[in-house]
């Protein structure tokens, strides 16, 4: 027998064999492995379109995250811009305030100072007089020392009352 040309029982034999393990094989094997092979095709193409439809949602997830961004940062321009109005207004009312409260201190200093002017020329005037009353003290003792001198002085101070009264009439 050679190995390379088998015998024709041998070869009867096999040829027996593989057709009743065909036979099983498409009775019973077959049969399965086409039902497993359809189930996993289902699978794959149910897996495909699951897969499309989950790429299509994306997208659309896609677009509306962007629209959502895009909302978002309207929104916090909008939620900025009115952040510096409301800042611009607090600095401007508390400039204002300020400005009010300085005209107000200003005002208050310039009374102040006012009323301590008008009192200081009233001390100035009054320690004058008294200066100017005791000056003509000094001067009226010098001068009045004799008795003539105090004499005249009486006279010439009634004509001078008398003298305006003369020009009021």
């Amino acid at each position: 027998m050679s190995l390379l040309l088998p015998d024709t029982g041998l070869l009867f034999w096999m040829v027996i064999i593989f057709a009743i393990v065909f036979f099983i094989l498409a009775k019973f094997g077959f049969p399965v492995i086409t039902k497993m092979l359809d189930k996993r095709r289902d699978y794959i193409d149910s897996s495909l379109r699951l897969a499309r439809e989950a790429d299509e949602k994306m997208g659309r997830m896609m677009e509306e995250q962007s629209r959502m961004i895009a909302q978002a940062r309207e929104e916090q321009n909008r939620i900025l811009k009115e952040a510096a109005q409301a800042r611009d207004n607090i600095v401007r009312k508390a400039q204002e305030q300020a400005q009010d409260e300085a005209r107000k201190i200003l005002e208050e200093a310039r009374v102040k100072i006012e009323a301590e002017k008008e009192s200081a020329l009233r001390e100035i005037r009054s320690q004058t007089a008294m200066l100017s009353v005791k000056v003509a003290e000094k001067v009226l003792r010098q001068q009045l020392s004799t008795d003539k001198a105090q004499i005249d002085l009486v006279y010439r101070m009634l004509d001078e009352v008398t003298a305006p009264s003369k020009d009021k009439n």
